[in-house]
Protein backbone atom coordinates (compact mmCIF):
# COMPACT_ATOMS: atom_id res chain seq x y z
CA UNK A 1 0.00 0.00 0.00
CA UNK A 2 2.98 2.44 0.80
CA UNK A 3 4.07 1.38 -2.16
CA UNK A 4 1.05 2.25 -4.28
CA UNK A 5 0.56 5.08 -2.47
CA UNK A 6 4.52 6.62 -3.33
CA UNK A 7 3.99 5.94 -6.77
CA UNK A 8 0.62 7.72 -7.38
CA UNK A 9 2.22 10.79 -5.67
CA UNK A 10 5.16 10.19 -7.83
CA UNK A 11 2.64 10.77 -10.92
CA UNK A 12 0.71 13.29 -9.31
CA UNK A 13 3.90 15.28 -8.87
CA UNK A 14 5.43 15.04 -12.12
CA UNK A 15 1.82 15.71 -13.82
CA UNK A 16 1.63 18.73 -11.89
CA UNK A 17 5.46 19.83 -13.10
CA UNK A 18 4.77 18.69 -16.65
CA UNK A 19 1.34 21.34 -16.35
CA UNK A 20 3.54 24.04 -14.70
CA UNK A 21 5.72 23.80 -17.62
CA UNK A 22 3.36 23.65 -20.19
CA UNK A 23 1.85 26.91 -18.66
CA UNK A 24 4.89 28.75 -18.07
CA UNK A 25 6.19 27.56 -22.20
CA UNK A 26 2.83 28.43 -23.45
CA UNK A 27 1.37 31.30 -21.46
CA UNK A 28 -1.70 32.70 -23.06
CA UNK A 29 -3.15 32.26 -26.49
CA UNK A 30 -1.34 35.14 -27.73
CA UNK A 31 2.09 34.21 -26.28
CA UNK A 32 1.60 30.39 -27.36
CA UNK A 33 0.89 31.79 -31.02
CA UNK A 34 4.12 34.42 -30.48
CA UNK A 35 6.25 31.07 -29.26
CA UNK A 36 4.94 28.87 -31.75
CA UNK A 37 4.94 30.99 -35.13
CA UNK A 38 6.06 29.68 -38.68
CA UNK A 39 9.15 31.58 -39.87
CA UNK A 40 8.56 33.37 -43.17
CA UNK A 41 10.86 30.27 -44.69
CA UNK A 42 8.28 27.68 -43.51
CA UNK A 43 5.33 28.94 -44.43
CA UNK A 44 7.37 29.71 -48.06
CA UNK A 45 7.78 25.68 -47.93
CA UNK A 46 4.56 24.78 -47.10
CA UNK A 47 3.14 27.02 -49.94
CA UNK A 48 5.43 25.39 -52.31
CA UNK A 49 4.80 21.86 -50.92
CA UNK A 50 1.54 22.66 -51.91
CA UNK A 51 1.91 23.94 -55.26
CA UNK A 52 3.63 20.46 -56.34
CA UNK A 53 1.35 17.92 -54.58
CA UNK A 54 -1.77 20.29 -56.45
CA UNK A 55 0.47 20.72 -59.72
CA UNK A 56 1.23 16.59 -59.25
CA UNK A 57 -2.96 16.10 -59.15
CA UNK A 58 -4.34 18.41 -61.46
CA UNK A 59 -2.51 18.41 -64.13
CA UNK A 60 -3.74 14.74 -65.32
CA UNK A 61 -7.36 16.35 -65.74
CA UNK A 62 -6.24 18.72 -68.06
CA UNK A 63 -4.19 16.66 -70.06
CA UNK A 64 -7.49 14.33 -70.30
CA UNK A 65 -9.51 17.50 -71.13
CA UNK A 66 -7.46 18.44 -73.98
CA UNK A 67 -7.35 15.22 -74.93
CA UNK A 68 -11.18 15.15 -75.64
CA UNK A 69 -10.89 18.40 -76.93
CA UNK A 70 -8.08 17.32 -79.62
CA UNK A 71 -10.42 14.39 -80.98
CA UNK A 72 -13.54 16.24 -81.80
CA UNK A 73 -11.54 19.88 -82.75
CA UNK A 74 -8.17 19.14 -84.29
CA UNK A 75 -5.62 21.77 -84.26
CA UNK A 76 -4.09 23.36 -87.39
CA UNK A 77 -0.53 24.12 -87.99
CA UNK A 78 0.58 27.13 -86.56
CA UNK A 79 -2.47 27.33 -84.00
CA UNK A 80 -2.41 26.62 -80.17
CA UNK A 81 -4.63 25.78 -77.43
CA UNK A 82 -4.98 27.16 -73.69
CA UNK A 83 -5.12 24.81 -70.44
CA UNK A 84 -5.23 25.79 -66.80
CA UNK A 85 -4.12 23.51 -64.24
CA UNK A 86 -6.07 25.87 -61.44
CA UNK A 87 -2.91 27.53 -60.63
CA UNK A 88 -1.17 28.88 -63.81
CA UNK A 89 -2.81 29.19 -67.57
CA UNK A 90 -0.36 27.05 -70.27
CA UNK A 91 -0.67 27.83 -73.99
CA UNK A 92 0.93 25.14 -76.42
CA UNK A 93 1.62 25.83 -80.03
CA UNK A 94 1.08 23.79 -82.57
CA UNK A 95 3.58 24.07 -85.32
CA UNK A 96 5.78 20.92 -85.48
CA UNK A 97 4.59 17.55 -86.79
CA UNK A 98 6.29 15.62 -83.86
CA UNK A 99 4.27 13.10 -82.86
CA UNK A 100 5.45 12.90 -79.63
CA UNK A 101 3.47 16.04 -79.02
CA UNK A 102 0.84 14.60 -76.46
CA UNK A 103 -1.93 17.32 -77.56
CA UNK A 104 -1.46 15.59 -80.93
CA UNK A 105 -1.71 12.25 -80.01
CA UNK A 106 -4.48 10.79 -81.88
CA UNK A 107 -7.69 9.26 -79.85
CA UNK A 108 -11.21 7.64 -79.90
CA UNK A 109 -12.31 8.48 -76.57
CA UNK A 110 -15.81 7.44 -75.07
CA UNK A 111 -15.85 10.19 -72.19
CA UNK A 112 -13.26 11.00 -69.45
CA UNK A 113 -12.63 7.64 -67.45
CA UNK A 114 -12.31 5.77 -71.15
CA UNK A 115 -9.50 8.51 -72.27
CA UNK A 116 -8.01 8.10 -68.88
CA UNK A 117 -7.59 3.90 -69.18
CA UNK A 118 -7.14 4.31 -72.83
CA UNK A 119 -4.09 6.69 -72.46
CA UNK A 120 -2.51 4.84 -69.40
CA UNK A 121 -2.84 1.16 -71.41
CA UNK A 122 -1.71 2.90 -74.78
CA UNK A 123 1.09 5.81 -73.97
CA UNK A 124 2.16 5.03 -70.14
CA UNK A 125 0.78 6.59 -67.30
CA UNK A 126 3.33 9.31 -67.47
CA UNK A 127 1.42 10.82 -70.45
CA UNK A 128 -0.86 12.16 -67.82
CA UNK A 129 1.54 14.60 -66.37
CA UNK A 130 2.73 16.14 -70.20
CA UNK A 131 3.00 19.91 -69.63
CA UNK A 132 4.01 19.30 -65.65
CA UNK A 133 7.64 21.30 -66.20
CA UNK A 134 6.34 24.42 -67.45
CA UNK A 135 3.04 24.18 -64.86
CA UNK A 136 5.79 23.97 -61.79
CA UNK A 137 8.10 26.37 -63.16
CA UNK A 138 5.34 29.40 -63.27
CA UNK A 139 3.09 28.22 -60.40
CA UNK A 140 5.97 27.89 -57.72
CA UNK A 141 7.38 31.37 -57.93
CA UNK A 142 3.88 32.98 -57.94
CA UNK A 143 2.02 30.82 -55.47
CA UNK A 144 4.89 31.22 -52.84
CA UNK A 145 5.02 34.79 -52.92
CA UNK A 146 0.66 34.85 -53.25
CA UNK A 147 0.40 32.53 -50.08
CA UNK A 148 3.32 33.50 -47.77
CA UNK A 149 2.68 37.34 -48.61
CA UNK A 150 -1.47 36.64 -47.57
CA UNK A 151 -0.41 35.53 -44.69
CA UNK A 152 2.21 38.38 -43.81
CA UNK A 153 -0.42 40.29 -44.26
CA UNK A 154 -3.10 39.30 -42.42
CA UNK A 155 -0.79 39.19 -39.41
CA UNK A 156 -0.11 42.82 -39.90
CA UNK A 157 -3.73 43.98 -40.17
CA UNK A 158 -5.11 42.05 -37.28
CA UNK A 159 -2.73 44.45 -35.38
CA UNK A 160 -3.85 47.55 -36.98
CA UNK A 161 -7.66 46.52 -37.11
CA UNK A 162 -8.24 43.51 -34.71
CA UNK A 163 -8.17 39.66 -35.14
CA UNK A 164 -12.24 39.71 -35.94
CA UNK A 165 -12.53 42.31 -38.49
CA UNK A 166 -13.93 40.88 -41.60
CA UNK A 167 -11.91 43.31 -43.80
CA UNK A 168 -8.37 41.55 -43.01
CA UNK A 169 -9.21 38.21 -45.34
CA UNK A 170 -10.86 40.93 -48.31
CA UNK A 171 -7.48 43.15 -47.81
CA UNK A 172 -4.96 40.66 -47.53
CA UNK A 173 -6.28 38.31 -50.54
CA UNK A 174 -6.30 41.61 -53.03
CA UNK A 175 -2.81 42.74 -52.22
CA UNK A 176 -1.06 39.85 -51.94
CA UNK A 177 -2.48 38.52 -55.07
CA UNK A 178 -1.70 41.72 -56.92
CA UNK A 179 1.54 41.50 -55.94
CA UNK A 180 2.23 37.86 -56.68
CA UNK A 181 0.75 38.10 -60.45
CA UNK A 182 2.57 41.44 -61.18
CA UNK A 183 6.15 39.64 -59.97
CA UNK A 184 5.22 36.39 -62.35
CA UNK A 185 3.48 38.63 -65.38
CA UNK A 186 7.15 39.26 -67.27
CA UNK A 187 8.01 35.77 -66.65
CA UNK A 188 4.62 34.73 -68.42
CA UNK A 189 5.98 36.90 -71.24
CA UNK A 190 9.18 35.32 -71.52
CA UNK A 191 7.34 31.97 -71.40
CA UNK A 192 5.41 33.12 -74.33
CA UNK A 193 8.29 33.89 -76.30
CA UNK A 194 10.13 30.81 -75.54
CA UNK A 195 7.42 28.75 -76.82
CA UNK A 196 6.30 30.41 -79.62
CA UNK A 197 9.57 29.16 -81.21
CA UNK A 198 12.85 28.21 -80.56
CA UNK A 199 14.91 30.65 -79.25
CA UNK A 200 18.18 30.00 -77.12
CA UNK A 201 19.22 32.56 -73.73
CA UNK A 202 20.94 35.01 -75.90
CA UNK A 203 18.46 35.11 -78.99
CA UNK A 204 15.64 35.10 -76.06
CA UNK A 205 17.54 38.37 -74.22
CA UNK A 206 18.08 39.69 -77.45
CA UNK A 207 14.62 39.74 -78.19
CA UNK A 208 13.47 40.97 -74.91
CA UNK A 209 15.58 43.96 -75.04
CA UNK A 210 14.39 45.01 -78.28
CA UNK A 211 10.97 44.63 -76.99
CA UNK A 212 11.81 46.90 -74.08
CA UNK A 213 13.63 49.56 -76.17
CA UNK A 214 10.69 49.61 -78.99
CA UNK A 215 7.44 49.64 -76.32
CA UNK A 216 9.09 50.39 -73.10
CA UNK A 217 9.55 48.54 -69.70
CA UNK A 218 5.67 48.20 -69.41
CA UNK A 219 5.34 46.04 -72.72
CA UNK A 220 6.57 43.14 -69.94
CA UNK A 221 3.63 43.19 -68.53
CA UNK A 222 1.12 43.31 -71.53
CA UNK A 223 -1.79 41.31 -70.48
CA UNK A 224 -1.55 42.72 -67.25
CA UNK A 225 -5.14 44.52 -66.42
CA UNK A 226 -7.62 41.49 -67.85
CA UNK A 227 -5.87 38.94 -65.24
CA UNK A 228 -5.87 41.86 -62.95
CA UNK A 229 -9.32 42.08 -62.90
CA UNK A 230 -10.34 38.44 -63.06
CA UNK A 231 -7.64 37.10 -59.96
CA UNK A 232 -7.67 40.03 -57.91
CA UNK A 233 -12.00 39.76 -56.96
CA UNK A 234 -11.22 36.07 -57.06
CA UNK A 235 -8.75 35.88 -54.71
CA UNK A 236 -10.80 38.94 -52.18
CA UNK A 237 -13.73 36.96 -52.28
CA UNK A 238 -11.52 33.29 -52.00
CA UNK A 239 -10.50 34.55 -48.86
CA UNK A 240 -13.26 35.86 -47.09
CA UNK A 241 -15.39 32.79 -47.70
CA UNK A 242 -12.67 30.77 -46.78
CA UNK A 243 -12.06 32.30 -43.78
CA UNK A 244 -15.85 32.05 -42.93
CA UNK A 245 -16.30 28.67 -43.45
CA UNK A 246 -12.83 27.67 -41.35
CA UNK A 247 -14.42 29.52 -38.62
CA UNK A 248 -17.72 28.13 -38.90
CA UNK A 249 -16.56 24.25 -39.20
CA UNK A 250 -13.58 24.73 -36.42
CA UNK A 251 -16.37 26.41 -34.35
CA UNK A 252 -18.64 23.38 -35.34
CA UNK A 253 -16.61 20.58 -34.35
CA UNK A 254 -14.61 21.60 -31.60
CA UNK A 255 -11.34 22.30 -33.18
CA UNK A 256 -8.77 24.71 -32.32
CA UNK A 257 -7.29 24.68 -35.31
CA UNK A 258 -8.39 23.57 -39.06
CA UNK A 259 -8.26 19.73 -39.45
CA UNK A 260 -7.01 18.55 -43.50
CA UNK A 261 -10.73 18.17 -44.09
CA UNK A 262 -12.32 21.52 -42.60
CA UNK A 263 -9.12 22.91 -45.04
CA UNK A 264 -10.09 21.25 -47.80
CA UNK A 265 -14.17 21.55 -47.46
CA UNK A 266 -13.80 25.04 -46.89
CA UNK A 267 -11.58 25.98 -50.01
CA UNK A 268 -13.51 23.62 -52.49
CA UNK A 269 -16.67 25.74 -51.65
CA UNK A 270 -14.96 29.13 -51.50
CA UNK A 271 -13.07 28.21 -54.69
CA UNK A 272 -15.98 27.40 -56.53
CA UNK A 273 -18.00 30.55 -55.00
CA UNK A 274 -15.07 32.57 -56.29
CA UNK A 275 -14.81 30.92 -59.58
CA UNK A 276 -18.57 31.56 -60.40
CA UNK A 277 -18.60 34.82 -59.64
CA UNK A 278 -15.49 36.11 -61.38
CA UNK A 279 -15.93 33.73 -64.66
CA UNK A 280 -16.82 36.78 -66.73
CA UNK A 281 -13.59 38.38 -66.59
CA UNK A 282 -12.05 34.70 -66.82
CA UNK A 283 -13.79 34.40 -70.64
CA UNK A 284 -12.69 37.79 -71.27
CA UNK A 285 -9.11 36.88 -70.44
CA UNK A 286 -8.58 34.18 -72.38
CA UNK A 287 -10.13 35.75 -75.29
CA UNK A 288 -7.63 38.77 -75.11
CA UNK A 289 -4.69 35.83 -74.30
CA UNK A 290 -5.38 34.06 -77.59
CA UNK A 291 -5.06 37.27 -79.20
CA UNK A 292 -1.97 38.16 -77.76
CA UNK A 293 -1.32 34.47 -79.04
CA UNK A 294 -2.40 34.99 -82.52
CA UNK A 295 0.20 37.61 -82.23
CA UNK A 296 3.44 36.31 -81.00
CA UNK A 297 2.60 32.63 -82.96
CA UNK A 298 1.83 33.78 -86.24
CA UNK A 299 3.48 36.84 -86.73
CA UNK A 300 0.42 38.69 -87.40
CA UNK A 301 0.94 43.24 -87.02
CA UNK A 302 -0.73 43.62 -83.14
CA UNK A 303 -3.63 46.19 -83.54
CA UNK A 304 -4.30 47.61 -80.31
CA UNK A 305 -5.84 45.80 -77.97
CA UNK A 306 -9.61 46.28 -77.02
CA UNK A 307 -10.50 47.09 -73.28
CA UNK A 308 -11.83 44.58 -71.08
CA UNK A 309 -15.06 46.55 -71.13
CA UNK A 310 -15.23 46.59 -74.74
CA UNK A 311 -14.48 43.02 -75.29
CA UNK A 312 -17.02 41.96 -72.39
CA UNK A 313 -20.05 44.41 -74.45
CA UNK A 314 -18.85 42.54 -77.68
CA UNK A 315 -19.08 38.58 -75.85
CA UNK A 316 -22.44 40.12 -74.45
CA UNK A 317 -23.95 41.27 -78.13
CA UNK A 318 -22.74 38.46 -79.94
CA UNK A 319 -23.79 35.39 -76.93
CA UNK A 320 -25.83 37.25 -74.95
CA UNK A 321 -25.43 36.83 -70.77
CA UNK A 322 -24.61 33.42 -71.12
CA UNK A 323 -21.47 33.80 -73.06
CA UNK A 324 -20.37 35.68 -70.03
CA UNK A 325 -20.19 32.18 -68.26
CA UNK A 326 -19.16 30.13 -71.08
CA UNK A 327 -17.77 26.82 -69.52
CA UNK A 328 -18.42 27.14 -66.16
CA UNK A 329 -18.43 23.49 -65.49
CA UNK A 330 -14.92 22.76 -66.61
CA UNK A 331 -14.02 25.69 -64.64
CA UNK A 332 -15.36 24.45 -61.82
CA UNK A 333 -14.05 20.84 -62.09
CA UNK A 334 -10.75 22.61 -62.18
CA UNK A 335 -10.57 25.51 -59.65
CA UNK A 336 -12.75 23.65 -57.28
CA UNK A 337 -10.40 20.40 -56.16
CA UNK A 338 -7.18 22.66 -57.01
CA UNK A 339 -8.43 25.37 -54.13
CA UNK A 340 -8.87 22.35 -51.99
CA UNK A 341 -6.02 20.30 -52.63
CA UNK A 342 -3.82 24.02 -52.54
CA UNK A 343 -5.07 25.18 -49.52
CA UNK A 344 -5.38 21.97 -47.10
CA UNK A 345 -1.92 21.23 -48.13
CA UNK A 346 -0.76 24.37 -47.10
CA UNK A 347 -2.76 24.48 -43.83
CA UNK A 348 -1.18 20.73 -43.17
CA UNK A 349 2.05 22.10 -43.66
CA UNK A 350 1.77 25.28 -41.31
CA UNK A 351 0.60 22.79 -38.64
CA UNK A 352 3.14 20.51 -38.61
CA UNK A 353 6.05 23.46 -38.60
CA UNK A 354 3.87 24.68 -35.82
CA UNK A 355 3.63 21.68 -33.49
CA UNK A 356 7.82 21.26 -34.78
CA UNK A 357 8.81 24.90 -33.26
CA UNK A 358 6.63 23.86 -29.97
CA UNK A 359 8.41 20.50 -29.82
CA UNK A 360 11.37 22.20 -30.70
CA UNK A 361 10.76 25.33 -27.84
CA UNK A 362 9.89 22.26 -25.41
CA UNK A 363 13.11 20.40 -25.39
CA UNK A 364 15.02 23.82 -25.16
CA UNK A 365 12.65 24.07 -22.17
CA UNK A 366 13.53 21.28 -20.46
CA UNK A 367 16.92 21.22 -21.42
CA UNK A 368 17.97 24.63 -19.89
CA UNK A 369 15.29 23.71 -16.97
CA UNK A 370 17.90 20.75 -16.32
CA UNK A 371 21.03 22.12 -16.71
CA UNK A 372 19.84 25.11 -13.73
Amino acid sequence: MLTISLTIGQYCMFYIWVVFCEKKIMGSEENDNKLYKITTTQQAIASCCGAIITSLLVTPLDVVKIRLQAQSNSFSNGKYFIYSNGLMDHVYVCENGNNKAWYKKPGHFRGMLDAFMKIIKIEGIKSLWSGLPPTLIMALPGTVIYFTSYDQLSEILRSKLGKDSNHIPVLAGSISRLGSLTVVSPLELIRTKMQSRQLSYKQLHICINNTVAKDGWLSLWRGWSPTALRDVPFSAMYWYNYERFKNRLCKRFDAHEPTFMISFTSGAAAGSIAATVTLPFDVVKTRKQTELWEYETLNISQKRSASTWTVMKRIFAEHGFTGLFAGIVPRLIKVAPACAIMISSYEYGKSFFRKLNKQKNMQSYLFSSNRD
